[in-house]
């Protein structure tokens, strides 16, 4: 032991806790090398001799020691595979893991690479490396000298072992020119990183990748400061303290890459939204980050913008003076104006490597292009590289190093490339790394807590588990359904009542607190399901095996049962691990047939027709409190078997049983949230949907009002109701459209942790709590609310991490995270194959509907694809025609013509692919006819070149 220090803690009570910290050294610690024959080595070796990186500087073997800041802003580099032999201290990996937890995560698997030869030293507990911090000394400074004494012990180590080996040397990378100065005072061998990587002979390619450092920074820019400097990290926490700043989250629009909104949450208040437009008061904030802004004065406030700007594909430094004049604040009403404010500084940048394309530059020789991010929302960004005629046309990946004030772009570093765009495995490969999905194979360490097959249930297993084995339970799923979570039965007892369960895979038996696997399913947080693709949030063995309730196997089950009576109400609720054994499992329609077929009367029949008549009365009972029944048009493709290329397109179509399960799921979940709440009430993990403001109702009482129906919106029954009578004569489809535009008012529902809120109500259903019980393959959601029912009815132990209401709370966080970008990749992957479909298909004329109105477009939706696209009326190629847009209706009058929202019209479809990274539908006006801007109805033989039109 080197010595203990002594601390002192006040506790909640007022009391004060003692707190002795000790550090242990120890000389017993191995230097991972394979020439040392000093230190009692392990089992394997990690740092090898012989895999020599070839380089003008270092043309003899030897070891590479990064600083802190070098693994923080080099790390694409540390993971290329030409970079081996690496020693890591432990001073390093601290300072890591502190500053930043997506480097932390990327240093710890290129360590678990074998083949990389990245070895781990705890300098910290060697006994000739650790040091003491000296008075006067920062934490900075006493850590660069912790890592220049390590790599000085190490050079004097190697070669004083018994190999004698004089050729290994130690090479310290740093991009700190006082450590470097300071090192090589101490004689060692040090380099700048950019240097060394400068001086690989075989890899000139890996320069691309080095990010750059400040003094390069500065040779990009004009010398035209373009925006004010951002205040210090100190000068914002003050403001924010003294109240003349407020932080939030940066949200870039996708429409308009002038403006942005800040979602500002203060303690005690309720959340707003501020408005920023301008390149100038966006001032270098890059979207998700966390920024202090100003608010301006209310005479300086703006409306948002009803601008959509087009894409025109360019990639130059124009002058954005015009454009931003088209596209920001015009005069408008006071009603419209929102609370509008400029960013004054930074407080964390959320930066990522981000998908795209380059531009290359049009000067002959230049190392300099821009790139262009797949995102709308992130800027275009200045790299430097000397493979541009190679990249061209693929998609690659770009970081970004900084964003100086004179610059109209940030600058940035190449990182990878991804394949060639526009082929479909790309740009799966695209759509995965831009919605931040996990999609990694799954790793040996989270294999290896799958259970060994051939696995079978044991006594152990039955232990506290109910034996329904015996009852008529089938699953009604989707068609090709492999990971089935839920299975049902019904069957009328002796008192004329009905017992009813609802069997859930116990995928909590399979997955232990804590472990390698049940991490990285809290990590997955839900599973994916892309057009002809699913990414599982758990192992294979599990998903579509052990935990899939398959018919005619036995499974584990979770069962929540039911003695209910003829009107559908609970007279008893119980809950029990279980042990089933399916006796069916039917697609929506094929049990829809069983159920219509009168001929039919078999057990599971039986069992149906009793599921369905409670479901329909279940069903009235929830929209009579008030629950809403809105519509989104999902659609389904059919796939080519051979190419996986779409080649039929339709929405999907719902039928009773489709409601049936639902109903059930949804009881399951009610019973299941009061619960765990009653047990754990600081601890239950619920779900809620917050009711949406009034003012996200505006555009749906305009549109009711445009048709003279009238909708109220001042509770869910309220406007249940209205929607339901909501009805225009020779117009069937105006009740679905307005309920597809109630859903685009509603709120995000979210996880939380029952001890950190006070607000359980579940607006969309009606109910006072409810939670997620019913799909534990796919959500983890589920498998922590199967825990804590486990624990509640003593099926099994607790652990502290569930009872612990900070770390629910953190977690759902992050289930909440990955289900939103589920659900934004989901609908990229429908957008991406319906591309496909309209590629082969030439130009389409269909009927639509107008859903939304802006200044210069209408948005159509196409009920028939679920499709939806924009008809811009301000081409660049043609004299705009005149456009009156008025806010109050919302109506556009286009020369003429007034377009109001449920307006139809007809278009005609085509995939526009001139841009390749940004290929969209693009849709044209046929009718109503407005001289010049409807386009004639075009000539439906097949396009030159283009497969014929599928008839």
């Amino acid at each position: 032991m080197l010595k203990s220090k002594t601390f002192v803690k006040k506790t909640r009570s007022g009391g004060v806790m003692k707190i002795v910290r000790e550090h242990y050294l120890r000389d017993d610690i191995w230097c991972g090398s394979e020439v040392c024959s000093e230190c009692q080595q392990d089992s394997t070796t990690v740092l090898q001799k012989d895999a020599i990186i070839e380089s003008n500087l270092c043309s003899f073997p030897h070891y590479l020691v990064p600083d802190t800041n070098v693994v923080l802003h080099q790390i694409d580099i540390l993971e290329d595979p030409v970079l081996r032999n690496v020693i890591i201290l432990q001073t390093v990996l601290q300072e890591v893991r502190h500053r930043s937890a997506p480097v932390y995560k990327r240093l710890k698997d290129i360590i678990h690479e074998k083949e990389k030869h990245f070895y781990t030293f705890t300098n910290e507990h060697h006994r000739d490396t650790f040091i003491e911090r000296e008075p006067g000394e920062s934490a900075n400074d006493r850590n660069d000298r912790a890592i220049r004494v390590a790599t000085k012990w190490y050079s004097q180590h190697l070669k004083t072992s018994e190999s004698g080996d004089d050729g290994l040397k130690v090479v310290l990378l740093t991009n700190d020119l006082g450590n470097k100065q300071k090192a090589e005072n101490d004689g060692l061998l040090v380099y700048k990183c950019e240097e060394y990587i400068k001086s690989l002979i075989a890899n000139p390619e890996l320069v691309d990748r080095l990010a750059l450092s400040n003094d390069e920074k500065s040779d990009i820019t004009s010398s035209k400061v373009l925006f004010p400097e951002h205040l210090s990290l100190s000068k914002v926490q003050a403001g924010i303290k003294n109240g003349s700043f407020v932080q939030g989250t940066f949200r870039a629009s996708r429409d308009n890459y002038l403006e942005a909104t800040v979602f500002v949450q203060e303690e005690g208040k309720e959340s707003t939204e501020v408005l920023i437009q301008g390149l100038e008061n966006l001032n270098r904030a890059v979207h998700q980050d966390v920024v202090a802004i100003q608010l301006l004065p209310k005479s300086q406030w703006l409306a948002p913008s009803s601008v959509v700007l087009q894409d025109v594909g360019k990639a130059k430094d124009e002058n954005v003076e015009e454009v931003e004049e088209e596209a920001l604040g015009a005069p408008t009403a006071d009603v419209a104006k929102k609370p509008t404010g400029k960013v004054v500084g930074i407080i964390k940048r959320n930066w990522r490597p981000f998908c795209g394309m380059l531009n290359v530059s049009q000067i002959k020789e230049s190392t300099r292009h821009l790139f262009t991010p797949a995102d709308r929302r992130i800027p275009r960004i200045r790299i430097e590289t000397r493979q541009a005629s190679t990249l061209a046309g693929q998609r690659i990946m770009v970081a970004i190093d900084g964003w100086p004030k004179h610059s109209r772009y940030p600058n940035g570093h190449f990182v990878r490339s991804l394949g060639m765009a526009g082929e479909k495995d790309t740009e799966q490969e695209v759509l995965l790394l831009e919605h931040d999905v996990p999609h990694q194979a799954f790793s040996q360490a989270v294999l290896s807590f799958l259970p060994k097959m051939p696995w079978s249930i044991t006594p152990e297993d039955m232990v506290r588990r109910e034996d329904l084995r015996a009852l008529t339970v089938c699953s009604v799923d989707p068609p090709g359904c492999t990971d089935i979570d839920d299975a049902l039965h019904c069957r009328e007892l002796d008192n004329g009542n009905y017992e009813v369960g609802v069997h859930i895979a116990d995928v909590s038996h399979f997955i232990r607190p804590g472990n390698a696997l049940d991490q990285e399913a809290a990590n997955r947080g839900t599973t994916v399901y892309l057009c002809g693709k699913r990414i599982d949030m758990v192992p294979e063995l599990l998903s579509s095996n052990l935990c899939s309730l398959r018919c005619q196997v036995e499974r584990l089950a979770f069962s929540c049962i039911w003695e209910i009576n003829n009107k559908a109400e609970i007279l008893k609720t119980r809950f029990t691990k279980s042990v089933i054994n399916s006796k069916a499992s039917l697609t929506y329609a094929e049990a829809q047939l069983r159920i219509d077929d009168t001929t039919m009367n078999d057990d599971i029949t039986k069992s149906l027709r009793g599921l369905n008549k409670l479901a329909k009365i279940l069903k009235r009972q929830r929209i009579e409190k008030g629950a809403l029944t809105l519509s989104s048009l999902e659609v389904r493709f059919h796939m080519d078997s051979e190419t996986h290329d779409p080649i039929d397109l339709q929405t999907k179509e719902l039928v009773e049983t489709n409601s049936m399960v639902e109903e059930f799921m949804l009881l399951a979940n009610i019973s299941v949230a009061q619960k765990i709440y009653d047990e754990f009430s600081e601890c239950a993990l619920l779900r809620k949907h917050p009711a949406p403001p009034p003012s996200n109702y505006d555009i749906l009482i305009k549109a009711a009002k445009s048709k003279d129906v009238e909708i109220r919106t001042d509770s869910a029954k309220a406007l249940a109701d209205s929607l339901d009578v909501a009805k225009v004569d020779s117009f069937p489809y105006f009740n679905t459209l307005l309920r597809i535009l109630a859903t685009r008012c509603m709120m995000q529902a979210v996880y939380f942790c029952s001890g950190m809120d006070s607000d359980f109500h579940h607006y969309g259903l009606a109910s006072p709590i409810y939670t997620h019980f019913t799909s534990p393959i796919r959500r983890y959601a589920d498998i922590i609310v199967h825990r804590l029912l486990a624990v509640a009815i003593g099926a099994d132990s607790t652990y502290p991490d569930l009872m612990d209401k900070h770390k629910q709370s953190a977690l759902c966080n992050n289930l909440n995270y990955r289900h939103k970008m589920s659900q934004y990749a989901q609908r990229a992957s429908v957008a991406f194959h319906t591309q496909l479909f309209f590629k082969s298909r030439g130009i389409l004329n269909e009927e639509g509907f107008v859903l939304f109105v802006r200044k210069n477009a209408i948005i159509v939706l196409i009920p028939k694809f679920g499709l939806e696209g924009t008809v811009f009326f301000d081409t660049k190629d043609k004299k705009a025609p005149n456009l009156i847009f008025d806010d109050e209706g919302p109506t556009l009058t286009v020369e003429q013509h007034t377009f109001r929202i449920f307006d139809r019209v007809k278009v005609t479809i085509s995939l526009d692919d001139s841009n390749i990274q940004h290929q969209k539908i693009r849709m044209a006006l046929i009718d109503p006819i407005i001289p010049g801007v409807s386009v004639p109805v075009p000539d439906m033989e097949p396009q030159p070149k283009k497969p014929k039109l599928d008839r």
